[in-house]
């Protein structure tokens, strides 16, 4: 060997001992012993519908765990990107943050609901009879069209909208006690949908 390979030969023994430390596999954690919140930032909805469950399944698997369900305003991931939060649930980009790993959790399609006894739950739902009631547009954004809208003007039709909330639990809560229809994801929203009248949007 070259005097400058003799050189780098202890150095670069040092670096392959530190990569394999930093590479080697941690130790397989033990759950029943692991005592640490973790930050969830998703919405009400989500943690009113799957939170329970998800609780009693991390109490009986790591008693010594927390959930903390932080709300979330916006779909910005930079909260998860900087590490503020452990886990983010809802429609994300991947594309814009390559860093993030995702995973699909379920499929969820909208539905049309209304109160118990609102005219529209003792009729066959047409798209007309659907657009022509007064609706509650979700929209965090403050926007009164969406991808409904799109697709019922494909059908020369026009929804009303009556108002504009930021979240799923507002729009329900708004038409359980008004003649307002709400188009919500049907999973997403399961528990909050009792005792109203919900049907496939036509």
């Amino acid at each position: 060997p070259t005097p400058r390979a003799i050189e780098l030969r202890d150095r670069v023994g040092q670096l392959v001992r530190d990569a394999q430390e930093v590479l080697r596999p941690a130790e397989l954690l033990d759950l029943e012993k692991l005592d640490r919140t973790f930050a969830i930032r998703t919405s009400e909805g989500f943690a009113e519908n799957f939170g329970p469950a998800l609780i009693a399944r991390i109490g009986a698997q790591a008693p010594g765990v927390r959930l903390f369900f932080m709300q979330k305003p916006d779909k910005d991931s930079k909260p998860l990107r900087d590490g503020v939060v452990d886990l983010e649930t809802g429609v994300i980009d991947l594309a814009s943050a390559p860093e993030l790993r995702g995973q699909a959790l379920f499929r969820d399609n909208y539905i049309g609901v209304v109160r118990a006894r609102h005219p529209l739950s003792r009729v066959t739902i047409t798209p007309e009879k659907y657009a022509a009631g007064m609706h509650i547009s979700v929209s965090r954004e403050g926007l009164e069209k969406g991808p409904l809208d799109d697709a019922l003007l494909q059908l020369g039709l026009q929804r009303k909208i009556a108002t504009i909330v930021g979240g799923f639990s507002t729009a329900l809560g708004l038409a359980r006690s008004s003649d307002l229809i709400a188009s919500v994801p049907e999973r997403h929203t399961a528990s909050l949908r009792e005792g109203m009248y919900s049907f496939a949007l036509p």
